[in-house]
């Protein structure tokens, strides 16, 4: 099958760096590798590709080097820490994904974008902060980071239940939109928004960038609004959505429409720090023109483009939730 269409395609955090290794550079890239692969089919089918990715284990492990080191050079805060790692992921992703097209006949070339996402300084988000990043602490480290200006809340049990959280602001503003559009229609491959993009504010006409995380999936969707794409493919580590996820009453569903997807996600099945900005993405990108959205896994993207895995949010109003066990 050929088609003309534009994906844009969010990669999970376990499609770069799987959970189960030592977190290596080797086993990082071998994952990657991976990764690429799949993608690499999406492209030889046609689709025109735009993708994105998460940064939780990379920037975490980089606060972490930044902690260890911070008595010999001056630690980096937090927004220079995410494009550090767009770049870091960035870099394996055209290395390996131009491999991967190389070995289907396809020459193409692949371009990191370090991305700048505009927030609003009064989001309320910046007044409660909720996204855990870094390393977990022990409850003796508390007064010296609280010192720092750090926000720490318990997410954990154990001797080190402790870590640091930052705001979770919504996205507005794709910065470099106009030089992504460039790219992409000179035939280039594009990696943008990497990590949810680097949080920014205008400020007397400057830009300054801000202690803060934005959502991956939701920068995705503005993203593949802003350019106008028809498909919104969110990758993550289960196949499809679920009702009563974990349950025995577990009910997998394989479509949704927006109304539906919106009530399920009124109703708390799922949850702020998983599925939630998942679905929310899915809605915000429907709602705004997009043809339609999948959540699935990356073994499935494939199967998923073709409606045949995953769970598809379209604009229809005749979803059809299917049990399965």
């Amino acid at each position: 099958m050929s088609t003309n269409k534009t994906v844009v395609i969010a990669l999970g955090g376990n499609a770069l760096l799987d959970p189960n290794t030592n977190g290596s550079v080797a086993e990082q890239i071998r994952t990657v590798e991976r990764s690429c692969a799949r993608v690499a089919q999406i492209i030889a089918r046609g689709y025109h590709v735009v993708i994105t990715h998460g940064n939780g284990p990379q920037v975490g492990n980089l606060l972490i080097q930044q902690e260890e080191a911070k008595k010999l050079v001056p630690p980096l805060p937090l927004d220079i820490c995410g494009a550090m790692t767009q770049g870091q992921l960035g870099y394996l992703i055209q290395q390996k994904l131009r491999e991967a097209l190389a070995r289907l006949g396809i020459a193409k070339p692949v371009v990191t974008v370090v991305t700048q996402v505009r927030v609003d300084r009064d989001d309320p988000a910046f007044g409660e902060p909720t996204k855990p990043i870094g390393p977990f602490y022990a409850e003796r480290e508390r007064p010296l980071l609280e010192q720092k200006g750090y926000v720490l809340k318990r997410v954990g049990k154990g001797a080190k239940p402790w870590r640091r959280v930052v705001a979770s602001p919504q996205p507005k503003e794709i910065v470099e939109i106009e030089s992504i559009k460039a790219l992409i229609a000179a035939g280039a491959i594009v990696i943008a928004c990497g990590g949810g993009g680097v949080p920014v504010v205008r400020e007397d006409g400057r830009w300054r960038g801000v202690e803060a995380v934005i959502d991956k999936d939701l920068a995705s969707a503005l993203l593949a609004e802003e350019l106008g794409a028809e498909i919104l493919l969110i990758l993550t580590d289960v196949d499809r959505v679920a009702l009563f996820f974990g349950t025995p009453q577990q009910v997998f569903l394989d479509r949704l429409s927006v109304s539906e997807a919106r009530k399920y996600l009124l109703e708390g099945h799922f949850p702020p720090g998983s599925m939630g900005p998942k679905i929310e993405a899915a809605i915000r990108f429907v709602e705004g023109g997009g043809e339609r959205a999948y959540i699935t896994s990356l073994e499935k993207a494939g199967e998923a483009l073709e409606g045949l895995a995953g769970t598809e949010i379209c604009r229809g109003e005749d979803p059809s939730p299917t049990a399965q066990t």
